[in-house]
């Protein structure tokens, strides 16, 4: 049984792979939905890959959509930012999958 809070991916040459979302968020500045996510594969650090994309909350058959502009990897750069410093400072909610950003 496949969790609530994950997806699969089919890759171009049919591989499936599981991930996770981290969380949603919706931008004001954008006027768009996006989604983050992760295979759970790691970098040469050691440190969890992250992945963002945007899709479409209301249709059930969404599909993740490339992000193209520096002005949208820079909202969600800032998000993750605040995150990780509130995850640092210990003041995250984990309950919440749902990010505001204005």
């Amino acid at each position: 049984m496949e969790e609530k809070n994950t997806f699969e991916v089919i890759n171009d040459d049919g591989t499936k792979t599981l991930c996770h979302i981290l969380f949603t968020f919706d931008s004001d500045e954008t006027k768009k939905s996006y989604i983050v996510y992760t295979d759970d594969t790691k970098d040469k650090e050691g440190n969890t890959q992250v992945y963002a994309s945007i899709f479409h909350p209301d249709d059930p058959n969404t599909k993740l959509e490339p992000i193209e502009t520096e002005k949208e990897w820079k909202v969600i750069e800032t998000i993750l930012e605040t995150l990780q410093e509130e995850a640092k400072n210990g003041n995250l909610e984990t309950n919440s999958s749902d990010t505001s950003e204005s």
